[in-house]
């Protein structure tokens, strides 16, 4: 067949395209809330070997004994997220003329394939020890399959919104204070989320054990430091420069004149998820780390980076399709 009758890549919106691209956005929060409870419970080498669990894809038990349900549940429900990401970019790579756009879906494809990998090793490697670092090289894996998952949900909605009909229909201008407001923000969030996967698998959730002051006589500084509780320490100091960034951030969305409602709505939501996961954060320390508490706040955090990632992209609309982004 002629590379002309495969290939159908015409301009403007397509519905279709559009709606997949937003499911598989979509789809990827369940992952990550599927990977938190997974974590929180303690529930990560349910199975030793990987790709399958159990040398199955339908391990024995899996669905009456809660740790083996959750881990297997995040493996099926990575495989349909891989499975995603590829028809995604399969289907983009033959309809859409942008060719940033197919590039961003190729780099979609890299890092689900990375995070899955990474995921593996996490598993395979869990029994090496890294004595220096008082881990395994697992846990370290662990680490970098959080971070790699957020940068995830970075790229599919950048896609899901690239794909829509708002942007590709509607110019959107935006001064550069407001561009490099969000992608402060975004970064710091980024930053806290990566800082926040390192304590989790640390084990250092309930280093510092009350709050919002570090010791029970209101100290602002720990008494005693270790490194569960240094970077409990860290991710508290992190989460007041990210409160800091988003609201700079939204002030800046709401005092610009040329942003849409949707746009002022989004600083809103932003602000409110923000609230919301500091909320919960304390609700870790005064629950002893309730389950699903826990897994709530790791959700929401990356709901709080989502909404930051997609009003800066949003932001920087007419400088991508002009390819001048920075």
């Amino acid at each position: 067949m002629a590379p002309a009758t495969i290939l159908t890549r015409t301009p403007g919106h397509k519905p279709a395209l559009a709606l997949f691209a937003g499911a598989a956005a979509a789809w990827v929060f369940v992952l990550v809330a599927l990977g938190a409870f997974t974590t929180t419970i303690g529930a990560g080498m349910a199975f030793a070997d990987w790709p399958l669990s159990n040398g199955s894809l339908n391990p024995s038990g899996w669905l009456t004994d809660l740790s083996m349900f959750a881990e297997h549940s995040h493996r099926l429900s990575a495989g349909l997220m891989t499975a995603l990401t590829v028809v995604l970019a399969l289907w983009i790579w033959r309809r859409e003329a942008r060719a940033w756009v197919r590039r961003l879906s190729y780099f979609a494809v890299a890092l689900v394939l990375a995070q899955a990998l990474v995921g593996g090793l996490r598993v395979l490697l869990d029994g090496i020890q890294v004595v220096s670092l008082q881990t395994s090289l697992g846990r370290l894996f662990a680490m970098l399959h959080a971070c790699l998952a957020q940068a995830l949900v970075c790229t599919l909605i950048a896609l899901a919104v690239s794909c829509s009909r708002a942007w590709i229909e509607r110019p959107l201008p935006a001064g550069r204070g407001l561009r490099l407001a969000g992608i402060a923000c975004t970064a710091l969030i980024f930053l806290q989320l990566g800082i926040g996967a390192v304590m989790r698998h640390s084990f250092a959730g309930l280093a510092i054990p009350t709050f919002p002051w570090s010791t029970a006589e209101g100290g602002l500084l720990p008494a005693q430091w270790s490194f569960p509780v240094g970077i409990n320490f860290a991710h508290r100091a992190v989460a007041v420069l990210v409160a800091a960034a988003v609201a700079v951030f939204a002030t800046a969305v709401w005092r610009d004149r040329a942003a849409p409602p949707a746009l002022r709505a989004g600083a809103s939501a932003l602000v409110s998820l923000l609230a919301l996961q500091v909320f919960l954060g304390a609700a870790i320390i005064r629950t002893q780390r309730s389950v699903y508490v826990t897994t709530g706040h790791v959700l929401v955090g990356a709901l709080t980076l989502a909404a930051a990632f997609w009003l800066t992209w949003l932001a920087h609309r007419d400088a991508v399709e002009r390819g001048r982004a920075p």
